[in-house]
């Protein structure tokens, strides 16, 4: 039996697959609200797919608890977030719950930590942590890093199909925690040291918050001289090694946006490009507020009350609003002073913030500016009833000629 502690964005969908396999899966969240939920057969977000999956690994005994469970096999999924000051990780999660699996777990117990860390807080934190106990690595508990790789609106596809890192003290135990894994996963499963398993679960993240801080870069120059920075891309990506990505209003989510900020705490005077990166994408909302009010002057208007905000969630046809660009956006606008801002969600009916409505029709009847910050396929199909309104589209997605872009 697999004891799966946490059942956030990572670790229901991971306990679903599971037991959706074949594999004995007890799903731990210290939630009681949560497991009550998933009891009750209700699922706590939305996910393509995952409804399905949870039907199945339901029939397939499936069960939820508050309690930890004694058993040989544990998976942590539990947050990692990290100091804004400092930028370092927090690891007090992982910890509180490696303390709770050693209070339980049987001797010879093998501990699976999913969860994103920094390189060397596997080092730093939880080795001392389990030694404090008095147990001895390799004998007493063995120790895996199996860092997760999966993205919200693609979740059950990619865990089957990504490929897979096992980072493991003992070769040996790697590779039953990589037979384990090969019960649902297609992908390639390399087995490799914990901290090449740390590190190159970062550094994938890094990469692409630097190749989109190139792209929101670019977008930013163009707009200083009057150039179309999409046609601009478009052409350059015709070149066989050049993949431009498209710029956007910021970075969002629990991976692109907290990742790059692990290296720059850990290693403040090497990490010159990835800080860069960083500030560049963190500035996008700035630039969108900046935008908005080129637009507001342009046309005359001096109400903020009458400029909607499209879209909560940090991605496209998701429900998660991790790092919101949108978020971040109003949070400027309320250091500020700027109030009345409407917003819209097509995936989220519980508030959130101010003036947040749950009807598009009543949203768009009290705006004159509609901002897109999320390509949701929702505002892709309603695209005409846009049409007459001053649109800012920080997506590239509308095709009306007077529309505005970053």
């Amino acid at each position: 039996m697999i004891n799966i502690i946490g059942l956030g964005y990572i670790g229901l969908p991971t306990a679903l697959m599971f037991a959706k396999s074949g594999v004995k899966i007890v799903g731990t969240d210290n939630n009681p609200e949560l497991v009550e939920s998933l009891h009750n057969n209700k699922l706590t977000f939305e996910e393509k797919g995952l409804q399905e999956l949870f039907e199945q690994a339901v029939a397939n005994g499936i069960t939820f608890t508050t309690e930890y469970q004694k058993t040989d096999t544990y998976i942590i999924t539990v947050p990692t977030p990290y100091d804004n000051v400092t930028k370092k990780i927090d690891p007090s999660y992982i910890i509180s719950s490696l303390n709770t699996v050693m209070d339980v777990c049987e001797k010879g117990a093998t501990v699976v930590i999913e969860s994103t860390v920094s390189p060397g807080t596997i080092d730093k934190f939880v080795r001392p942590e389990i030694e404090k106990r008095g147990y001895i690595l390799g004998e007493d508990l063995h120790l895996v890093h199996a860092p997760e790789r999966i993205i919200p609106g693609n979740m059950v596809y990619e865990l089957e199909h990504n490929s897979r890192t096992i980072g493991a003290d003992d070769t040996k135990i790697g590779e039953s925690v990589k037979e384990l894994y090969a019960s649902f996963c297609k992908g390639e499963i390399v087995v490799t040291d914990i901290r090449s398993a740390e590190m190159s679960k970062v550094v994938e993240n890094t990469y692409r918050d630097i190749n989109i801080a190139f792209a929101n870069e670019l977008a930013k120059i163009c707009r200083s001289d009057d150039m179309d920075v999409y046609e601009i891309i478009r052409i350059a990506n015709k070149h066989p090694r050049v993949n431009i990505l498209q710029p956007g209003p910021g970075v969002g989510g629990h991976c692109i946006s907290v990742d790059p900020w692990f290296l720059v705490g850990d290693y403040p005077d090497l990490t010159k490009i990835i800080l860069t990166a960083r500030e560049i994408n963190d500035s996008m909302p700035e630039h969108v507020l900046m935008r908005i009010r080129d637009i507001m002057h342009e046309h005359g208007l001096k109400n903020m009350s009458k400029v909607g905000l499209y879209g909560l969630t940090y991605k496209e046809n998701v429900d998660d609003t991790r790092e919101s660009p949108t978020l971040q956006l109003l949070e400027k606008m309320d250091e500020q002073l700027i109030s009345g801002v409407k917003s819209y969600d097509p995936f989220l009916q519980k508030q959130m913030v101010d003036n947040q409505y749950t009807n598009f029709q009543d949203f768009l009847d009290d705006i004159e500016v509609v901002v897109i910050m999320v390509a949701h396929d929702h505002i892709k199909e309603n695209l005409d009833l846009i049409k007459d309104k001053h649109i800012l589209d920080t997506k590239n997605i509308c095709d009306v000629e007077t529309a505005y872009k970053l």
